[in-house]
């Protein structure tokens, strides 16, 4: 204890210094934390994107492209699905319930959906979580359109606004579909998934916009279908982008997905989506571990930063050592006062560490939400983050020791010794 608070009231004397040190040490704490908490969250969220689809099936690609098209509404199919095929799987005996998908369209860069009822009453989410409507209903007319969360925040859009959809998924499109304007009806409740970047419409409506089309071309003229015309039309969709199936067995899962990728009608992909979500995290595993060893650098450099404070301080604090020594201290005290200077200065580096990343998750959780639909929540520290605390405190210590042992070594001669 002595040697405590001989240590903090070195540390007082020369207070600039060791303010700016915890300083550092506190910002690479912070963001070594900040990393690993992003990190685990967004593995988390990604995981929870879908919950309780057992299979999702789309043209034969990739597992990872359809995953990415489908659930995430990242990128585009390589091809569209029969209905009819569609229909084979809903109807098929261990299919309990089939969800369609279909897409193409966007609204300023935000992606638009085509599906139906099934979608609002068997899509889950987390820990089997469902949709939930926080404003108006679900799409009942052809031209209803109900919104996620972050298209209605971001675009500043309510119910009962009519909005125009745009042909293809740019940012900026050249073909509007200005000629079928849609009504929101209804807005999802935030659940930090795709979902809430997605405007959702019927099917019918989607074939709606498409009617008049013809080779990927608009029509012209007297070709045009105008809104009140395709209310009259038959609208049965002709293809789908993908299908989302729920089945009444777990174990007839491998089953179900062999038939699927054997069918003889057109070639089809059906994956389970935990094993593709794992896939596509293990191809993100290289810049996820870049991000932690540069942040680990970023720790390294904090604590050097401390060792040279300390080892700079040594010659002119020569004096004082043999002083102390004069006074009866030994050897290993003096070494010991250098390693407790240090260990108090990663200790007020990470407690100050801590606290940033906590200001830092209190101002900018909304944003981040928001913005890039991930959540991170005002929680303690987990196992694996105190480990890493850990981790800065032992490594204090042990650079502690290096000008702890070069004080060790200076004798008491040469303390009081003038040096010219």
């Amino acid at each position: 204890m002595h040697l405590l608070r001989l240590a903090l009231a070195s540390l007082n004397n020369r207070r600039f210094t060791a303010l700016l040190t915890v300083f550092a040490i506190a910002l690479s704490a912070c963001l070594l934390l900040a990393v690993e908490r992003v990190r685990s969250e967004a593995r988390a969220s990604f995981a929870s994107t879908i919950s309780g689809t057992d299979l999702v099936v789309g043209a034969r690609s990739g597992a990872v492209n359809l995953l990415l098209y489908s659930v995430f509404r990242i990128g585009n199919a390589t091809n569209n699905i029969r209905w009819d095929s569609f229909e084979a799987f809903a109807h098929h005996p261990r299919v309990k319930w089939a969800i369609p998908i279909s897409l193409g369209d966007s609204h300023r860069g935000y992606r638009v959906m085509g599906t139906d009822a099934r979608y609002f009453e068997h899509y889950h989410y987390g820990r089997g979580q469902p949709l939930r409507l926080a404003e108006g209903k679900p799409f009942d007319d052809l031209f209803d359109v109900v919104l996620g969360a972050e298209v209605a925040e971001a675009l500043h859009y309510r119910l009962g606004d009519r909005i125009v959809l745009s042909h293809g998924v740019s940012t900026v499109s050249l073909v509007q579909h200005d000629d079928k304007p849609f009504v929101v009806s209804g807005i999802l409740a935030r659940t930090g998934t795709p979902v809430d970047r997605t405007l959702h419409i019927s099917l019918a409506g989607m074939e709606a916009l498409h009617v008049d089309w013809r080779n990927g071309m608009p029509a012209r003229g007297a070709g045009r279908v105008s809104a009140e015309q395709a209310r009259t039309l038959d609208l049965q969709p002709t293809a789908i982008t993908a299908m989302l199936l729920g089945l009444d067995n777990k174990v007839a899962t491998f089953a179900v997905q062999r038939q699927i990728n054997e069918y003889r009608g057109e070639p089809l992909l059906a994956i389970l989506p935990g094993v593709a979500l794992q896939e596509l995290w293990s191809l993100m595993g290289t810049a996820e571990q870049a991000l932690f060893v540069v942040s680990l650098f970023v720790v390294l450099t904090g604590l050097i930063g401390m060792l040279t404070a300390i080892l700079t301080s040594l010659n002119e604090r020569r004096r004082e050592m043999a002083i102390l020594r004069s006074v009866g201290a030994r050897p290993w005290h003096i070494a010991g006062l250098l390693v407790l200077e240090a260990f108090a200065l990663a200790l007020a580096g990470v407690a100050a560490g801590l606290a940033l990343l906590y200001l830092g998750i209190l101002a900018g959780q909304g944003y981040v939400q928001s913005r890039f639909g991930l959540y991170l929540p005002l929680e303690a520290p987990s196992a694996y983050e105190w480990a890493l605390l850990g981790a800065i405190l032992l490594a204090a210590l042990l650079m502690g020791a290096i000008p702890a042992w070069r004080a060790y070594r200076h004798s008491l001669a040469d303390g009081l010794s003038i040096r010219l």
